[in-house]
């Protein structure tokens, strides 16, 4: 079993979330987005380290409502940077030397579940790169704009790139060294990896893995997270779940 470092990447501003409320701390099912994505790998045994990069602005809200918390579960909480790669950069600087494999999760994606994780986990145990991903099946239309549709874009092979992304470790440094190369906007860490050369693959998932985008999507994750089956409570979290936070 590789031992694996998880950073939670929720240092983004969020402005298509809208309203007064920064999104990691708005509630699903009860609980602020961002603790419910860590609690996907805070008692995992191949977890060796869970790391938490979020905006400055935030720290001081973390720290005073939820330092405690975070602390007693292990969690390394780093300053985010301007970009969401930048952010990353902060978490891979902090990852402890004997982690193997490296993932990089969003803190707006709540819904994964236990066997996603094995799935992308195991897989890029054996490659050395994998992804979460679920292909698209609606029709695909290239819009300007003006919101006029400019033309129909065929969806064979297309796919929607989730998390967790999961990397050997000395991939993912080496990517992260090399960015300074990469042209145009990055918007996640495959990205980087495949610039190197290295295949990153593919685990079929589905949309249930949803990121949380809009004050909207907050129901809709909401909803999945309530009904679906309840993990057994394992190690020092299930003291914190009776209490509800």
């Amino acid at each position: 079993m590789s031992k694996v470092a998880v950073i939670i990447v929720g240092a983004g501003k969020g402005t298509r979330f809208g309203g007064n409320e920064k999104k990691i701390f708005a509630k699903v099912d009860g609980q602020p987005l961002f603790l419910r994505s860590i609690q996907l790998f805070v008692n995992r045994d191949d977890v060796c380290q869970t790391i938490l990069v979020a905006a400055p602005e935030d720290e001081g809200q973390i720290r005073d409502k939820y330092g405690a918390n975070l602390g007693f579960m292990g969690v390394k909480m780093v300053t985010g940077g301007v970009t969401r790669a930048d952010s990353v950069a902060n978490g891979l600087a902090v990852v402890r030397e004997d982690a193997e494999l490296i993932a990089v999760h969003d803190a707006a994606r709540p819904c994964t579940t236990e066997e996603m994780i094995d799935a992308v986990f195991a897989e890029a145990g054996k490659s050395g790169a994998a992804l979460l991903a679920t292909p698209l099946r609606g029709t695909i239309k290239r819009v300007s704009e003006s919101k006029v549709i400019d033309e129909t874009v065929s969806r064979q092979g297309l796919w929607e790139a989730q998390t967790p992304q999961v990397f050997r470790r000395d991939l993912i440094l080496a990517a992260y060294e090399k960015r300074a190369d990469f042209q145009g906007e990055l918007t996640d860490d495959a990205q980087l990896v495949e610039m190197t050369g290295h295949p990153v693959a593919v685990v079929e998932c589905d949309f249930t893995n949803l990121k949380v985008t809009t004050r909207g999507d907050l129901n809709l994750a909401s909803s999945v997270v309530k009904f679906r089956p309840k993990p057994k409570p394992k190690g020092p979290l299930g003291a914190f779940e009776e209490a509800q936070w």
